[in-house]
């Protein structure tokens, strides 16, 4: 049961009410709301808008990407074995798992049920469905092949989700070797370092070498003003953050990805992987070339390659080939016009932009074991510098004292 709260006015004494209804669905609500002699003016689904509970609204969960494929895949069968779409929603809807999901998809179903076509129900939860699932399935409604769009959409989402999974296994090793470090650098200036300067500063006339100074002044500071770390900490995230938000901050971001040392190549094939496996998707499914192109630059999540297909699609606009308008391009990779060039010559396009996926995911792959590859080393390099940097801080004074004690 879902919890509507609903303005309705009374038919009979002209007042407006407010108060809370349960029911499967909206239409549903708005039956019962009306059986007690009332209008409804307004109903919202509490459950969905996180009005009921303030702090689900605010770490409210998302559809995960598991459930969507999942729900996906079952509706497709569903279908396919020739089940009305009305039928095969409320059977998937009372097996889904996951709650977010089993609101959206009653939602769904009330739209449906209300006179809506499927897609136009879905464009209600763009969160949870994007530009790429509403288009394949707008084409298998108006084709009749509704069951094999699904089928394409999950087989899509799935490949996406295993390709920005090993680019996130790639980046996350050197992350967590990273923060341990810093982690045992803290603790060294912290607790270790002082304890050296207790035993000098016993001592009349001894002095401490440069980087032991340097060193117990970064100790004495962050531990005398933690806070004023925390802030700087924080106000440097929060900056960087809201600036990654603008259009000159993302549009730095991406450069950086494309043409940094030695994270560029991963991305770079990240790209082409999923333009091509994205533009695949959408040609099989009879979506028109310029709406293919709007498509895949809205879903490549970065702005120099969106800019350059949308280039791309003002000259095929003026009659040039896809191959022709994206050849040159120093944003594509050329292996991709190349392609495109064989398959619109051969009238297979399909199936040279699944050839150009398949291959920039196998490099995809091989970039990943190249980085990790060389990410080790680099990484036993930089803590080899940080641990000298603080055993010379801690042994140079100790040689100091016992080169004292020797000489006296």
């Amino acid at each position: 049961m879902l919890t509507f709260q609903y303005e309705a006015r009374n038919t009979t004494t002209g007042e407006k009410v407010k108060a809370e209804v349960q029911a499967d669905s909206e239409s549903a609500a708005a039956k019962l709301i009306k059986a007690n002699g009332l209008a409804p003016l307004s109903i919202v689904n509490l459950d969905a808008e996180g009005l009921k509970n303030p702090l689900r609204k605010i770490f409210g969960k998302k559809v995960k990407i598991k459930d969507k494929i999942l729900f996906t895949r079952q509706l497709s069968t569903l279908i396919n074995a020739g089940l009305p779409l009305l039928q095969a929603l409320h059977s998937v809807n009372a097996q889904v798992s996951s709650k977010p999901l089993k609101l959206v998809t009653s939602e769904i179903i009330a739209d449906i049920e209300g006179g809506a076509s499927f897609s136009m129900a879905l464009t209600k939860h763009p969160k949870v469905f994007n530009q790429i699932y509403l288009s394949l399935i707008s084409a298998g409604e108006a084709s009749g092949t509704l069951d094999t769009s699904l089928e394409r959409i999950a087989d899509q989402t799935e490949k996406d989700a295993e390709v920005l999974s090993k680019v996130r296994g790639a980046l996350v090793y050197p992350a967590i070797v990273l923060v341990v470090m810093m982690g045992v650098l803290l603790f060294m200036v912290v607790k270790v370092l002082p304890q050296v300067q207790v035993l000098y500063d016993g001592i009349p006339g001894a002095k401490l070498p440069l980087v032991t100074v340097i060193m117990l002044a970064i100790a004495h500071f962050t531990t005398h003003y933690w806070w004023i770390v925390i802030l700087i900490v924080v106000g440097l995230a929060f900056a960087v953050t809201r600036f990654i938000k603008t259009t000159p901050g993302r549009s730095l971001a991406d450069r950086f990805k494309m043409r940094s040392w030695p994270i560029a190549p991963l991305f770079n094939e990240l790209y082409m992987a999923r333009f091509a496996r994205t533009g695949t998707t959408l040609v099989s499914s009879g979506v028109p070339l310029l709406q293919m192109l709007e498509i895949v630059a809205n879903a490549i999540n970065n702005v120099h390659l969106e800019g350059s297909i949308n280039r791309a699609a003002e000259k095929v606009k003026g009659g040039k080939s896809l191959a022709e308008s994206l050849q040159g391009d120093e944003n594509f990779l050329p292996l991709v016009p190349n392609m495109l060039r064989i398959g619109e010559q051969s009238g297979s396009m399909e199936q040279m932009l699944g050839k150009a996926a398949e291959y920039y995911e196998k490099e995809l792959d091989n970039q990943i074991k190249a980085i990790s590859t060389i990410i080790e080393p680099v990484l036993m390099v930089i803590m080899g510098v940080v641990a000298f940097i603080i055993v010379a801080a801690v042994l140079l004074p100790i040689y100091g004292l016992a080169g004292k004690n020797l000489g006296g």
